[in-house]
């Protein structure tokens, strides 16, 4: 497994070993002891799947404390454009977004710490989106950031989103007061 640091703090990509020959191909998705070493402190306790449409966009989602949520995230069918933008108030990067391409041919893995909003647009029909979270979910703690916020900059591309009504009702981040 290659462990892949981006340009703000927290944020990795896993590239996990891929064993190809005739019949297919195999990899490991997850292994305890291996992602204790990756992710020190680090432990799962909720796995969420959901599949979308072409163009669904799902998101700016968090969880506000205590049931704040890390997130380990991949594509099992399909792709996506999967973005976190930077919550933590005293990061050098607040406000900041990352955003990669995660796929069924790349097989990437996105952690996404405590402290971050995440969202994903798929950019496949039928595309199935897995993520293992280190808490809970609670609805009374989920917030939403609005996802074409200007502030952001977020480039998703030229297309008209499918965009769920909660998701529409974002809350724009000049007037977020971040808890992390």
């Amino acid at each position: 497994m290659e462990k892949i640091t981006v340009g703000i703090e927290g944020l990795l990509l896993f590239n996990p070993k891929v064993f190809k020959d005739e019949r297919g191909e195999f990899y490991e998705t997850y292994n305890k002891t291996l992602y204790a070493s990756l992710l020190p402190g680090v432990s799962f306790i909720q796995d969420n799947l959901s599949k979308s449409h072409l163009n669904v966009l799902r998101g700016l989602h968090f969880q506000m404390p205590p049931f704040e949520q890390g997130k380990l995230v991949q594509v099992i069918k399909g792709s996506v454009l999967d973005v976190a933008v930077d919550l933590r108030k005293n990061s050098a990067t607040y406000g900041a977004h990352f955003s990669v391409e995660l796929n069924d041919t790349n097989k990437l893995q996105f952690w996404i710490p405590p402290g971050f909003a995440h969202g994903f647009l798929s950019l496949e029909d039928d595309t199935i989106f897995t993520y293992k979270c280190t808490n809970n979910y609670s609805p009374a703690h989920e917030k939403t950031l609005l996802w074409n916020d200007p502030q952001l900059t977020i480039n998703w591309g030229e297309i008209k989103p499918i965009v769920s009504l909660k998701d529409l009702q974002g809350v724009p981040f000049n007037s977020f007061i971040t808890p992390f």
